[in-house]
């Protein structure tokens, strides 16, 4: 039986080199292709892949909020974050978020083929400068502000990272499906969260967190 990977990354030359790959590896095929992560947990649900091969930095949705939503839905479906991002907060927030494994972009496709593998058998897999970032933090845990994941509610960082990607009030209710009302509330108890003042030091906290693609 094949394993059935979706393919989530916001850059198409991306997601067709990754296709043009796996097509040529036994055992594998790719069963769906997302641009960002909404469409990335709507095709999960729909589709129920093995595995879903997660960018981060994604519009409309981050990787880290579908990868959380997904896993919650389907918990036998196995995220294996592929980003250029070695921070250990996108890291750390990856894993929080459920993914069974972190690979950069930069690693060889062998190694992601393994990867898949060894999340399919129930392993989690990271490569060694990951594995290596995950034993610091613990190590060492950071002192900085709490990260996104534990201050903020789930809608409140669907909000923010919309914010950051410079929507409006109003394109944020229409995409949310919520009032505008709603939205106003939500982005002020976002800012009294952190303590900031300004949709400027809401979308430096979004990138810094992963939680807006303008560094993807």
């Amino acid at each position: 039986m094949k394993t059935r990977i979706l393919l989530a990354d916001d850059h198409k030359i991306m997601r067709d080199g990754l296709c043009s790959m796996l097509a040529k590896e036994e055992g594998v095929e790719v069963i769906g292709e997302s641009e960002n992560g909404r469409t990335a947990v709507e095709l999960a649900q729909a589709l129920k892949p093995d595995v879903v091969i997660m960018d981060i930095g994604m519009p409309d949705l981050n990787g880290i909020e579908a990868t959380r939503q997904i896993v919650a839905d389907a918990p036998r479906v196995k995220v294996l974050a592929l980003s250029i991002h070695a921070d250990q907060r996108y890291v750390m927030s990856m894993l929080r978020a459920g993914a069974s494994g972190y690979l950069l972009k930069e690693c060889a496709f062998e190694e992601l083929v393994h990867a898949v593998r060894a999340v399919v058998a129930n392993r989690t897999y990271m490569s060694p400068a990951i594995a290596d970032i995950v034993v610091d933090s613990v190590r060492h845990p950071s002192q900085d502000k709490i990260p996104a994941d534990s201050v903020l509610t789930a809608k409140e960082r669907e909000v923010l990272q919309l914010l950051a990607e410079g929507m409006t009030t109003k394109e944020i209710a229409s995409q949310l499906q919520v009032s505008a009302k709603t939205v106003e509330t939500h982005r002020q108890h976002i800012m009294n969260k952190l303590d900031v003042h300004s949709v400027a030091e809401l979308t430096k906290y979004a990138v810094r967190e992963g939680l807006s693609s303008l560094e993807s």
